[in-house]
């Protein structure tokens, strides 16, 4: 109790001692927004959710149990050993009236399926046009036939500390999430990349709302919601977000090629300490220090040195070392840039030709996962014949053909799984292959979806699946 006492005693204190001047003001009102209301209403039509689905190949044949065995029972309840799928959520926004979508590497990485979901509830399956690992962002592409709402970047770089923000995003799968606080700091570096800059603030992120916008006031993208410092898993005021001047390049690069290209000097930098600077007979810190030459990379052939200290890259001055390499790697290949430099106490500048980066390409991706074409609604099946009922370990109630490919662009995908059984086509039991094929094209003659009966793994679902259009 006297613990107790002793702290209510010297809250009070504290309570109704006088406050500090800065405190009181009675000058102009406090530039801070009333509501976010009209800033939510305008911009969460371009924020979508994006889901995504991969197929696990397990070729495992179990051991079958003989006729008669007190197990045979059981032969029946390991059905479906292929196409088990892993999913994952996240978001994204539409940069363009022509569907390109902004979003996370890691939310998409790996995928065979992507699916967009906007907030009324359309939902298109995404084409994959190119990732950046580096950066962690990838560019998707959609097609609806119409124009669709769309956001805007705004510069990052006169993003200040203090500033507020508003996240939109789909934090464990509610979608269409509003999230405000303020920028709490610039030039984060958290060893997620080469090119890590990020801006730090306090809007609640949570999982799922990676790969979505993060606006200025003005309702613009600042940057990429990308990661979140949590011992718990949950927000606690610490996230991070990918600058928009960034992902706008990024993204630009991978329309245009498929993959990043990248700018390189052949150098290795350390950022300058005040001691250090000193020696330099700088008055403040600047710049970034070479502490390696790369034989015959473009810094050594316009004669640059170890212990060189860049001061300026291309009438732009280094703040910190890291301006270096995001520069650099902004920079148009071929391009000649003037760059000054500290050498022995003397100011001195040349000029660099910048050669490409070579990374290892993502363009294989592209293709991942795409699966044979049907002639009916995008879907390759099988008969299942004893042998397949026993290598997929299909469960004995399971009548119909077994999925064994899905159209990527289908309206199916998404929805079937590889390994689903078809049982019904209009609630019209389905014999095999060819009755599958007759029963759905007839289908689509008479209406414009086909409604499915899914045997999955003894769980009935009911899909209808548009027409291709």
């Amino acid at each position: 109790m006297r613990l107790r006492a002793c702290f209510t005693a010297s809250l009070f204190a504290l309570m109704t001692a006088a406050g500090p001047a800065i405190a009181q003001s009675s000058g102009p009102g406090i530039d801070r927004p009333v509501s976010f209301k009209e800033l939510a209403e305008r911009l969460a039509p371009a924020v979508v959710n994006i889901s995504t689905s991969q197929n696990i190949e397990a070729n495992v044949e179990m051991p079958e149990f003989p006729k008669g065995s007190p197990l045979e029972r059981f032969n029946d309840f390991f059905g479906n050993g292929e196409g088990r799928v892993a999913s994952s959520l996240g978001s994204g926004f539409v940069i363009d009236a022509q569907g390109h979508i902004a979003t996370n590497n890691h939310v998409i990485e790996g995928a065979d399926i992507i699916e967009v979901t906007f907030p009324n509830g359309d939902n298109y399956v995404a084409e994959l046009l190119g990732r950046d690992p580096q950066t962690d962002v990838a560019l998707l592409k959609i097609d609806t036939g119409n124009d669709i709402p769309f956001v805007n970047w705004a510069d990052s770089d006169t993003a200040e500390v203090g500033e507020w923000v508003m996240a939109i995003g789909n934090p464990f799968g509610y979608a269409g999430t509003v999230t405000a606080g303020i920028v709490s700091a610039r030039n984060r570096n958290i060893d997620h990349g080469r090119y890590d800059d990020f801006i730090q603030s306090d809007v609640a992120i949570n999982k799922g709302n990676s790969g979505g916008p993060l606006f200025d006031m003005n309702g613009d993208v600042v940057g990429m919601n990308t990661a979140i410092l949590s011992p718990s898993g949950g927000s606690v005021g610490i996230s991070f977000t990918t600058p928009s001047n960034i992902v706008k390049s990024v993204v630009e690069q991978l329309a245009k090629y498929g993959e990043t290209r990248r700018g390189y000097l052949g150098v290795n930098v350390q950022s300058v300490t005040k001691d250090n600077a000193k020696s330099y007979r700088l008055s403040e810190p600047y710049g970034a220090i070479l502490t390696n030459i790369t034989k015959d990379g473009p810094a050594e052939k316009a004669g640059l040195k170890r212990g060189d200290l860049i001061t300026e890259y291309n009438g732009k001055r280094l703040e910190k070392a890291s301006d270096l390499g995001l520069l650099v790697a902004n920079t148009e290949i071929g391009a000649t840039v003037d760059v000054t430099y500290i050498r022995k106490r003397k100011a001195r500048s040349t000029q660099i030709t910048v050669e490409r980066l070579k990374e290892k390409s993502t363009k294989s991706d592209k293709t991942k996962g795409e699966a044979q074409k049907s002639a009916a609604l995008g879907i390759a099946v099988e008969d299942i014949t004893d042998a397949v009922r026993r290598k997929h370990r299909i469960r004995g109630d399971a009548k119909g053909v077994r999925v064994t490919g899905i159209d990527r662009g289908s309206r199916a995908s998404g929805k079937l799984r590889i390994g689903d059984v078809i049982e019904q086509v209009e609630l019209e039991d389905i014999e095999d292959v060819e009755d599958f094929a007759s029963k759905a094209e007839a289908a689509m003659e008479e209406g414009d979806s086909v409604m499915l009966l899914i045997n999955r793994g003894g769980s009935y679902l009911f899909y209808s699946i548009a027409g291709e259009s």
